[in-house]
């Protein structure tokens, strides 16, 4: 089958960009390459394409209480123009997808889900539904995504693009006629993403293109994010890896009343998870990578999920899910790099500061 393109796919082509395959569209992966667009979001500012990811919009009388049954985290009573970070889990607490909801009116809330799981979360949601009063509408086709990071974002913004949003909060969000403007991003700098029908996006990318902000992909965009420990879908959580185990428990409300998922997150939060997701720092340069085994005196204790010699801080370092009586912050372990093992040592999974806007 072939794969989907987003609206400004000729735009990419046209810079130059590698184009590969991701989550089922043709993405760019570098423009010039991976640290100088790394370097770009950490200390000016760059654009990426997310117009692959997938929105869903859902209204009615019953919408707050269904987003909240489908839902780890809890949007009853937060304001309009809020925007909160969870999962949608199944029975068992394995992950369907995480995602964003932004809460547009009591009766109205826009889910922003992983390009990889469109199909399936389109599915889920859908099954999901039948004892709610409520619309769902499958919006990806209608939007294009652009996300505008880096500590000169804000500047970028109102400058380049004319979009006011100094009075936007850290994920919080306004609607300007048909677009939808918030201050989010996954990169660990402040930063805004834009959603809106694809002809406006091809100008706004052309605006900024042409004011010299630098065009980034999915290269950089998963160093930037690995860096300040943030997931990856099918990496960090899947069906497989719950919240607890993630280390995400902040976001699973067990205090709501019922959501997917409450009871089996419940009894692994109270009793402890069988794995948890650590940091390891080696203590060479080699490069440990996805699936790459992590042993304790010989023995298999676990596996990366995601690994780099980063870029801001020239370290190698990885995230991994292992047993968790091996989890201890400076637990020593090693990791199997093709026929070597490498010592490594267990740390905090967040490898470099955060710098939100508060």
């Amino acid at each position: 089958m072939e794969n989907k393109k987003t609206c400004l796919y000729d735009k990419h082509v046209a810079l130059g960009a590698l184009i590969s395959p991701f989550g089922g569209f043709d993405m760019p992966i570098q423009y010039t390459n991976i640290v100088d667009e790394h370097q770009a979001v950490r200390q000016h500012c760059g654009v990426f394409d997310v117009s692959h990811m997938g929105e869903v919009l859902v209204t009615g009388n019953d919408a707050e209480r269904y987003v909240n049954h489908i839902f780890t985290n809890d949007v009853r009573g937060i304001p309009a123009g809020k925007i909160l970070y969870g999962m949608m889990c199944y029975e068992d607490g394995g992950v369907v997808d995480d995602l964003l909801v932004y809460k547009v009116t009591d009766d109205r809330f826009f889910l922003v889900i992983n390009a990889s799981n469109i199909d399936k979360d389109w599915e889920w949601i859908q099954q999901q539904a039948k004892n709610f009063d409520i619309t769902l509408e499958h919006q990806s086709d209608l939007y294009g995504e652009l996300a505008i990071q880096g500590p000169k974002a804000e500047q970028v913004m109102e400058q380049t693009l004319g979009i006011p949003c100094q009075e936007l909060a850290f994920y919080t969000f306004k609607c300007i006629d048909d677009i939808i403007v918030s201050r989010t991003g996954y990169t660990g700098e402040d930063g805004f993403e834009i959603y809106a029908k694809p002809a406006q996006i091809n100008t706004y990318w052309d605006r900024l293109i042409a004011a010299g902000v630098k065009p980034c992909g999915l290269g950089c965009r998963d160093t930037l994010r690995f860096e300040v420990g943030l997931p990856l879908y099918g990496d960090e959580l899947s069906a497989d890896i719950t919240p607890i185990m993630a280390g995400l428990g902040i976001f699973v409300k067990l205090d709501k009343e019922e959501f997917i998922g409450k009871e089996a997150l419940a009894r692994q939060k109270a009793e402890g998870a069988p794995k948890k997701l650590v940091g390891i720092e080696l203590h060479d340069k080699a490069i440990p990578r996805h699936g790459y085994a992590v042993l304790k005196d010989g023995q298999q204790i676990g596996e990366v999920t995601t690994g780099y010699h980063t870029i801001s801080t020239d370290k190698s370092v990885c995230m991994a899910l292992v047993d968790s009586s091996y989890a201890a912050l400076g637990t020593e372990v090693e990791i199997q790099i093709r026929k070597k093992t490498f010592p490594g040592t267990v740390c905090k999974k967040r490898f470099y500061d955060k710098h939100y806007k508060k």
